[in-house]
């Protein structure tokens, strides 16, 4: 069994809304939601880079970290 290091998103408030990830050996990235933690969704690091590219085109959108 692999164990999985969850981080939460920096975007996250405090609700329990929010979007876990997890790097794991196999190359892979995992996400999931933390009001449904046993559902989780398997990407490639350039599906997400992809993903993340083409919601912000398409809403306008950038992503700041602030601090």
């Amino acid at each position: 069994m692999t164990v999985v290091a969850w981080q939460k998103s920096s975007y996250s408030g405090t609700a329990s809304n929010c979007l876990n990830i997890a790097a794991v050996g196999d190359g892979t990235l995992r996400l999931r939601e933390s009001d449904d933690p046993g559902t989780v969704l398997v990407v490639a690091p350039a599906s997400l880079r992809a993903l993340i590219r083409t919601v912000q085109t398409r809403s306008g959108c950038q992503m700041v970290r602030s601090g």
